[in-house]
């Protein structure tokens, strides 16, 4: 939300957290912390001062949502295997009857995050496109 905030807002305007905590209703704590991350991710740029604060550092249009995914360290799971666990899914160490399904939907979640852009999501075009 933070991110399609700041492009709506249009490029390269520096926007202050605050004011994107203000609009979107998210912490401004929250907001410094994914920021950081963000920042070391290369998809924001920083400038402090009395005009200060972020920019995108890409076009909206050359931004896609599994970049801001990963670079927040969010893991889109379906299911509750874990490569760092002994145990599968069901708590032993067998897999569950639906592992396979669960795991084609985490693809597919992927996949679409691959294909939308931060524009793509601010275009109010973007639901008729995807449903269509």
């Amino acid at each position: 939300m933070a991110i399609a905030d700041m492009a709506a807002q249009g490029s390269d305007v520096r926007i202050p957290l605050v004011d994107i905590s203000r609009r979107q209703g998210i912490s401004l704590n929250y907001l410094e912390q994914l920021f950081a991350k963000l920042r070391r991710a290369g998809l924001v740029e920083s400038y402090r001062g009395a005009s200060g604060g972020y920019v995108l550092a890409h076009s909206a249009k050359n931004l896609t949502l599994d970049k801001i995914i990963h670079a927040v360290d969010e893991n889109i799971q379906a299911h509750g295997c874990s490569p760092s666990l002994k145990r599968a899914c069901t708590g032993k160490a067998d897999l569950c009857l639906t592992h396979n399904l669960w795991g084609a939907l985490e693809n597919h979640i992927e996949e679409f995050l691959i294909s939308v852009t931060v524009h793509d999501v601010i275009s109010e075009n973007f639901y008729n496109k995807s449903i269509g």
